[in-house]
């Protein structure tokens, strides 16, 4: 997925479809552990089955997922895997849609939720993974289009690590959650 391809959604339905919370969950799963089945992602969520079914419907309504039929041993076997491609939207391609909105918020908490999930769990983790958390923030002062450029070459660096193939060198890996933001602001 090194070149994959960026969807602009401008449909308030896929973004409705993409941000709901356990919606949110079941792509992030399907994104790290690839092609899953619905009894799969329910435990992995510890969601029931028939819910996880339901959602996986919506979502493949709006093209984010699809079937993976030849995964499955029997017909009776269905599995699901995450749509090849990075999806991207902007608040102004939705002016005064409520959707964006809530779309908006619910990106928002669903950050500071994964940081607050840390603080709460990191205990748990060895010590090493306590060095390697970070956080960063900065005051600059940019136009439009190093903002921009900003943003490229970090969702460059991103994909980088993201896309790659897994090395065989015996480091332990674990899921990492990276958010960063960069929005006008007054200190």
């Amino acid at each position: 997925m090194a070149d994959r391809e960026v969807r602009e959604v401008h449909d308030s339905k896929v973004l409705a479809a993409m941000s709901h919370p356990l919606r949110r969950r079941l792509l992030d799963v399907l994104r790290l552990d690839g092609p899953c089945t619905a009894s799969v992602l329910a435990e992995r969520t510890g969601q029931a089955v028939g819910n996880v079914s339901h959602h996986l419907k919506v979502l493949a309504a709006s093209d984010l997922v699809e079937e993976a039929p030849e995964l499955a041993r029997d017909r009776r076997e269905r599995w699901w895997r995450r749509v090849g491609y990075a999806v991207s939207w902007s608040p102004s391609d939705f002016p005064d849609d409520p959707v964006a909105a809530a779309a908006e918020s619910l990106a928002l908490e669903r950050q500071v939720s994964m940081a607050r999930q840390w603080f709460a769990e990191r205990e748990t983790y060895p010590e090493e993974w306590h060095r390697a958390a970070f956080a960063t923030d900065s005051w600059m002062k940019l136009s439009v289009a190093e903002m921009a450029e900003i943003e490229g070459r970090i969702q460059a660096l991103v994909r980088e690590y993201s896309d790659r193939e897994q090395p065989d060198d015996g480091q332990e890996r674990r899921p990492v959650f990276f958010a960063t933001r960069a929005v006008p602001a007054r200190p």
